[in-house]
């Protein structure tokens, strides 16, 4: 892949674009909206080019190489669509098309624009409103245009003769900056409520999100010095929620202009803070950008919230008279572009708009059979966002959905508002949100004193319900959106990497890690070996590492969940009740309330403590289901009083099934692997014997990863009393279909030498079996041997050579020369007239035996060939056979630079004698 970046600049002039190819059937006339040419008139303000290759995985590199680019622009907003639309189009180049893929991407002031061009300009260009079929959306390939129509602003087609070039500009979103107002004059009593002395903690962050000033009221909010957190990523202190594709993560919230709202900040207790922020970018005078943020308490939020443009008593009627959108009344203006900020900020209103103690807004799921807390005031908002409850009437439901409704005593009817047991509050007025009369949220105020509300206040709330509705529907179809194509970009990087590997433990840990933080707090996955097995936990992991290890532990104390092999997420109880009951336990045996020692709390509560609240909240199961057998669960989690958004749990639901074929694909690949090395092991000599007066040593390769047996094959085994077999042999082809003739050659031999044959006797025979074994018989190649020590040092070798490299033989002063002649190979003709050789080795003599693949090592038109390997053996006079052995295989390695395609295997031996020092 070849990049290149290239900050400012205009626009260039447009590529030259050819004549429509013929198979375009534009009609006369006849406009294409959508389709259009690139213009000069937007001003390039950077660029970024790459290239990538006609393989797979350039289409993940592009990706990533998109991701990288925009983001380092701030373009978070666009980052999912350009990388779906960029991996459809640069699918079709590499994969489909099979040229190079050419990406440049270019900032605008209003968007980005990103171009894939190949290097195949025949292919046709569906039209809209032509007769041309854009395919279907499930097939693999031609979907790239129709996401360009559905998900850019603009799009087109260019070619020149050489290329085809497709691009489509993403615009960003606009968004709106605060206005400033005056709020009118207050009595005391209504003023906002702040602790004594308002502290603002003013905290700059430089251009790569560290903290660079940490002023006095910071250190007192927060207890962190200003030296030990200069430096550090503001990242390392944020609490922020993790929500992928929705809202701006707080690395894009730094590089906006401007940006308000609420977060959490950890103090130097551990404890996290909730804040207000107001952030401001601004730069140096020598152009440095920075941001500013003022943090105060989020009780304080007063001190640097915004103002609304009007006071909720002026009913929609400006100080002019003139009347004014009641839904910017209510919210006030500018309205919140988010989801969460306008759910909050209308929560806020109903509580004051009703003098309520707390108020909350559920929306509805998809199927309405649910609603969702998603914003609350006055409550334990850490322990309701999220959860949800039934819609429908009945006992200890939530009956009052669809219709407002008031309660003047919640004790009186307990159960009648699930959200509010145990909170304290006594009465509540709630109220449908309806959109075109289907029901899409509730909202509710409630109070802690009993008969507070009456039939008035629901009218007044739901006439406010009735102005913010459909923003709200809007607000959250628009958060649906982008969490869909959020979503859809983690799943196709979640495949690729699920893909990319065939190793167990490879694959548990990728599952982990993809889900644990973007999904979740934490993580388990449970396998099973088989159907008679229990879940066994195989991987844990928490996004604190420190916590790991005690959930672990807890976890091994459950019972595992069972293996159902419903799909969905269900919800698992047992971890959160026995980490609740392990918490209490140590809580009083720290405070001696059991009868035994009292421990330190510090170093007896604290880690059991930590491992209670962080899987304290939901914790559901996902079971792991793959060619109709379950075969493992994917457990997720989170931290006390915390809930799962239906769509994460969606999303969860897609990537388990992902997961579990990835998962035992792994685990088919595993037993196969270990299936085929057991065969090969079993085709293998069991040893080398100890021959007394004669050195033995033998190096085999067999080609393939994964192979331990191929075509070629050796043994060297007793006959009789001081004789000795060898043999060395080269079977057609490589693979498994070689190494079931190499089992057949290797113990016939074995067999039939110990029947006390000769050499000629025992290959012919072997020549029949071979014949016998019809069409999935192969001819082979064999040099075998039998040798026979003598009393005065020398050995005597009867060799037979059918059709096999000739052995060469290495005397002391350095000669080589062949020890056989050659005769007709295995496995083609009936009738075999062989005959063997003696050949007597002095000491200090060599007898080497190789298989062809050590001749024909080759690189380029070069080829090592018998006169090489007797130019290396000549270089072995005086060592020992192992190092011969070793020089030979040495020079074979470095005569190519590629891994060897063919078996190889040597076989030295040498008769002891004077060595070199």
């Amino acid at each position: 892949m070849t990049t290149g970046v290239i900050p400012g600049g205009h626009n260039p002039e447009p590529r030259p674009t050819g004549e429509r190819m013929p198979q375009q059937r534009h009609q006369p006339g006849q406009a294409s909206p959508h389709v259009e040419t690139r213009t000069g008139s937007s001003v390039i303000t950077a660029r970024a080019a790459a290239t990538f290759e006609p393989v797979g995985r350039s289409v993940a590199t592009a990706r990533a190489f998109v991701r990288d680019t925009l983001q380092g622009w701030g373009f978070a907003d666009v980052v999912d669509d350009a990388v779906v639309l960029t991996s459809e189009l640069v699918t079709n180049a590499v994969v489909h098309a099979g040229t190079h893929a050419d990406v440049l991407c270019l900032r605008t002031d209003d968007g980005v624009r990103i171009e894939v061009a190949d290097r195949y300009p025949e292919r046709e260009v569906p039209l809209q409103g032509s007769a041309v079929n854009m395919g279907s959306p499930d097939r693999e390939g031609g979907r790239g245009l129709q996401l360009c129509a559905a998900l850019a602003a603009r799009w087109g087609v260019e070619y020149t003769s050489t290329h085809k070039n497709v691009w489509f500009q993403l615009d960003l979103p606009e968004r709106p900056v605060g206005t400033r107002a005056a709020g009118p004059s207050l009595p005391a009593d209504l003023l906002p409520l702040a602790d004594g002395r308002v502290r603002v903690a003013v905290v700059q962050i430089d251009r790569k999100g560290s903290i660079s000033a940490w002023n006095e009221d910071a250190e007192e909010i927060f207890g962190h010095s200003a030296a030990a957190v200069t430096g550090k990523p503001l990242t390392d202190l944020a609490a922020w929620p993790h929500t992928p594709g929705t809202g701006t993560g707080i690395a894009e919230a730094l590089q906006l202009s401007r940006w308000e709202g609420s977060y959490g900040i950890r103090g130097a207790d551990g404890r996290v803070t909730s804040v207000y922020a107001s952030h401001l970018r601004v730069r140096d005078t020598g152009g440095e950008p920075s941001t500013v943020c003022l943090l105060v308490r989020d009780h304080e939020r007063a001190v640097l919230q915004t103002p609304l443009r009007l006071p909720a008593s002026d009913a929609g009627v400006t100080s002019d008279g003139q009347n004014s959108d009641p839904f910017e009344v209510f919210i006030g203006s500018p309205a919140p572009d988010d989801l969460d900020g306008l759910l909050q900020r209308t929560v806020e209103r109903a509580r004051d708009m009703l003098d309520g103690d707390s108020a909350f807004l559920l929306l509805a799921t998809d199927d309405e059979t649910e609603l969702e807390v998603r914003a609350s005031t006055g409550l334990p908002s850490a322990r309701q966002r999220f959860a949800r409850v039934p819609v429908e009437a009945g006992p200890g439901r939530y009956g009052s959905a669809r219709m407002p409704a008031v309660h003047d005593d919640l004790a009186a009817v307990p159960g009648a508002v699930p959200l509010l047991t145990g909170t304290g509050m006594r009465s509540v007025v709630t109220v449908p949100l309806k959109v075109e009369g289907r029901l899409t949220g509730s909202l509710g105020v409630a109070a802690e004193a009993p008969g507070r509300y009456s039939n008035e206040e629901a009218l007044r709330l739901q006439f406010a319900a009735d102005r913010i509705a459909l923003a709200v529907e809007s607000a959250r179809l628009g958060e649906l959106e982008r969490l869909r194509r959020g979503s859809l970009s983690f799943l196709v990087e979640a495949s690729d990497l699920l893909a990319g590997t065939l190793d167990r433990d490879q694959t548990l840990a990728l599952m982990a890690q993809m889900t644990v933080p973007t999904l979740a707090t934490w993580c388990a996955v449970y396998t099973i070996a088989d159907q008679a097995s229990d879940p066994y936990l195989s991987y844990v992991l928490h996004e604190d590492e420190e916590l790991i290890d005690g959930i672990k532990s807890l976890l091994a104390k459950v019972p595992p969940p069972d293996p159902v092999p419903t799909p969905g997420a269900r919800v698992w109880t047992a971890p959160g009740e026995h980490a609740h009951q392990a918490a209490l336990r140590s809580s009083m045996r720290s405070l001696g309330l059991t009868g035994g020692p009292t421990r330190q709390v510090s170093s007896g509560i604290g880690p059991t403590l930590a491992t209670a609240s962080a899987v304290g909240g939901e914790t559901v199961v996902l079971p792991l289901v793959a060619r109709n057998r379950v075969i493992g669960m994917l457990t997720l989690g989170k931290p006390t009083d915390e809930h799962f958004r239906q769509e994460i749990l969606e999303l969860a639901e897609d990537l388990s099934r992902r997961a579990a074929l990835a998962l035992d694909n792994a685990r088919l690949y595993s037993e196969r692997t270990a299936i085929s090395q057991a065969l090969q092991r079993s085709l293998l000599p069991p040893g080398t014997p100890h021959i007394e007066g004669m050195e033995v040593e033998v190096i085999y390769r067999a080609a393939g990863e994964g192979n331990e047996v191929g075509g070629d094959f050796y043994d060297v085994f007793p006959i009789a009393d001081n004789a000795y077999g060898f043999a060395i042999g080269d079977v057609c082809g490589t693979g498994p279909n070689a190494a079931a003739v190499t089992g057949l050659a290797r113990h016939a031999l074995r067999l039939l030498a110990r029947e006390g044959l000769s050499g000629p006797a025992v290959l012919e025979r072997l020549n029949s079996a071979i014949l016998d074994e019809g069409a999935r018989s192969r001819f082979l190649t064999l040099l075998y041997g039998e040798m026979r020590p003598q009393e005065d040092g020398s050995a005597e070798m009867k060799v037979v050579c059918a059709g096999h490299p000739l052995p060469l033989r290495l005397r002391q002063d350095g000669t080589v020369e062949a020890a056989a002649e050659p005769q007709p190979l295995l496995g083609v003709i009936e009738d075999l007239e062989l005959y063997e050789q003696t050949v007597t080795l002095d000491p200090g003599d060599v007898l080497l035996c190789v298989t062809d693949g050590v001749t024909e090592r080759r690189e380029g038109t070069r080829m090592l060939g018998d006169d090489g390997l007797a130019d290396v053996l000549t270089t072995c006079t005086g060592l020992t056979a192992g190092a011969v052995a070793a020089r030979i295989m040495r020079a074979v390695e470095r005569f190519a630079s590629d891994a060897p395609s063919d078996d190889m295997a040597i076989l030295a031996m040498r008769v002891p004698g004077l060595q070199k020092d």
